[in-house]
């Protein structure tokens, strides 16, 4: 269960089925067996127009347009309900608005196919910045940070902790640091939640997380 207005994280190793239950929440396509319920409704009642507005997923790749920075950050929302003032703000609070007027036209710049004109981090940061303007409540992390440098990953980071403020959150990461701090971390092997708690209480059980842990230690010793 992932609890309303608190951030869950999902850890496990590849082949666990992290993806799997990202597809299944953005309902990419739905589940065979059992369901996915909110407030103890099937989120399979919901048309699925409806239940994209209330989701958004930010993944390690995030999908940008060949348009400008702003239109990019606007993405999908009502022209005459976004403002370029809302636009700016948000930016703002994804820790985008420097790089954005450093960029030719500023946020008339068009960021290329895919947002190739771009790098990693500032791609990021808009998709951050459409996440914190669509103001959707239940947000999706999917290894958000894991192919960014670690300035890259401090500005995004403090982007997604503000963006996670308040919302119904899942966090997928390999990263163990970037989820220290959920309130709650679901250890997932072949397909099944193996253990849950907070990182202090899945540390102190001495079970595959706190394996995990003590091995992405020895990576940076």
């Amino acid at each position: 269960m992932i609890e309303c207005g608190k951030v869950t994280a999902l850890v496990g190793p590849s082949g666990a089925g992290k993806s799997t239950v990202v597809q299944l929440l953005a309902r990419y396509y739905e589940p065979t067996q059992g369901c996915i319920t909110v407030a103890g409704e099937d989120i399979r009642i919901f048309d699925k127009r409806e239940w994209s507005r209330v989701v958004s997923l930010v993944n390690q790749d995030p999908v940008l347009f060949s348009v400008s920075v702003g239109e990019n950050i606007a993405y999908g929302l009502p022209d005459d309900v976004v403002s370029k003032d809302d636009i700016i703000k948000a930016a703002k609070a994804a820790n985008a608005h420097e790089f954005i007027i450093s960029l030719p036209q500023g946020y008339d710049t068009l960021v290329g196919e895919r947002g190739s004109l771009l790098s990693g981090g500032q791609r990021q940061r808009i998709a951050i910045a459409r996440a914190l303007l669509k103001n959707a409540p239940i947000l999706i992390l999917d290894e958000a940070t894991s192919a960014l440098d670690a300035t890259s990953e401090r500005l995004v980071q403090e982007a997604l902790n503000l963006l996670m403020k308040g919302r119904t959150s899942l966090v997928i990461a390999h990263r163990l640091s970037t989820v220290q701090n959920a309130h709650r971390i679901a250890v997932c092997s072949a397909g099944k939640i193996t253990e849950l708690g907070t990182h202090a209480e899945l540390v102190a059980k001495g079970g595959s997380y706190a394996s995990l842990v003590g091995t992405q230690r020895l990576a940076f010793e």
